[in-house]
């Protein structure tokens, strides 16, 4: 439980990621930030409906994330909020959708198999490994480790290339692998190459990406499908990658330059690229601020008044009602209570405490 609230200004994370209403989400973040309420004061101070409160407690303690007093009287109760850590961690546990490793590697094992059987592939070997590190066949090479695998990724990608296409049916990512993918991806897209990205939904539901803020749409673009076939690197449509053994990451890639079996690989994920949903970001959408908004967020988080505020910036309360307005609008908030704790759950400004101007006057002076 956490009936000391947070530091203001601390991160606290979204359950809008994991499944629960924007209601819920908000009256958690109140709960978490300012510590105990009663469901009328939350009422109150969020300026919701009183069924709407009432709906999203009720959430929260379906979800674990919130327990109340045992009083009778509904509107008496104590509702706390459980450590966000820890919801994060039963509501993570909740969502796993693990696919079959089995399965996985059936799939893997079809699209060899095919490859072979068509005859672009049939020096490609399935359910055994070459003997020996290096080429086995004409333009055909074992990586025998993930580390060797890595080392080869660096010298072809630090190269001239202009595309750089993936597909992957793993979902769950682990962190070493997030922060050695990371910075590559960002020095390809400063680059300028074009990346397209082909993922199943992670197994948690939690939709969030490591190099998630890269994509625009146009030169990284990524999808999501429920199926995806196997692990797949394509660069430049001249070089291809995939696991050696799809149950065993450890046990290297192969490296394929034959130009059949490339095209072929590569007709493969645009096949399934051209039938998957453009991935949706189901948290609350970024915003940037203005420089006038930041200005006027700021001040009023310093505990200046609207006509102050407006005299400070040389504009009009109406000006000011106005902008905070659109803010309001843009995040889909009702009043400034639920907009300061909506830019405060996205770090878009610094708490009072750590945004003094002492050029700022005092509202008071």
């Amino acid at each position: 439980m956490t009936s000391t609230p947070v530091p203001l200004g601390a991160a606290v994370p979204s359950l809008v990621r994991w499944g629960l209403s924007s209601d819920a989400d908000l009256v958690f973040r109140t709960l978490v930030t300012f510590g105990p309420r009663t469901e009328r004061i939350l009422t109150i101070e969020l300026g919701l409906p009183g069924r709407r409160t009432a709906a999203a407690l009720a959430e929260l303690r379906e979800s674990g994330a919130a327990v109340s007093t045992d009083d009778s009287r509904t509107t008496t109760r104590i509702w706390t909020a459980r450590r966000p850590a820890a919801v994060v961690t039963m509501l993570r546990s909740r969502r796993l959708r693990l696919v079959d490793g089995r399965t996985k590697a059936e799939t893997h094992h079809g699209v060899v198999h095919a490859l072979r059987s068509s005859g672009v592939g049939a020096a490609l070997p399935l359910g055994s490994f070459p003997g020996l590190p290096g080429t086995f066949a004409d333009d055909m090479r074992y990586l025998s480790s993930r580390e060797q695998t890595r080392e080869r990724l660096v010298e072809v990608l630090g190269g001239p290339i202009r595309e750089v296409i993936s597909m992957s049916n793993e979902q769950v990512i682990d962190a070493t692998s997030a922060r050695a993918a990371a910075p590559l991806d960002i020095e390809l897209y400063e680059r300028g190459v074009h990346l397209r990205v082909l993922a199943m939904p992670p197994a948690d539901g939690d939709p969030l990406d490591v190099s998630g803020h890269l994509v625009n749409g146009t030169t990284f673009q990524r999808r999501e499908a429920e199926e995806v076939p196997l692990k797949l690197l394509l660069i430049d449509r001249r070089i291809a990658l995939f696991p050696a053994d799809p149950q065993d990451l450890e046990r290297g890639y192969l490296e394929v330059g034959r130009a059949p079996v490339v095209q072929a690989l590569t007709g493969l994920f645009d096949r399934h690229w051209n039938a998957a949903a453009v991935t949706q970001q189901h948290t609350v959408a970024p915003i940037v601020l203005s420089d006038r908004e930041r200005g006027l967020v700021t001040l009023l988080a310093a505990g200046h008044t609207d006509h102050t505020a407006a005299e400070r910036m040389r504009i009009s309360a109406r000006s000011v009602t106005g902008i905070m307005r659109n803010l309001m609008d843009r995040l889909g908030v009702e009043n400034r209570f639920q907009l300061g704790l909506a830019l405060g759950s996205l770090r878009v400004v610094a708490p009072p405490s750590l945004s003094f101007d002492p050029d700022i006057p005092d509202p008071e002076s």
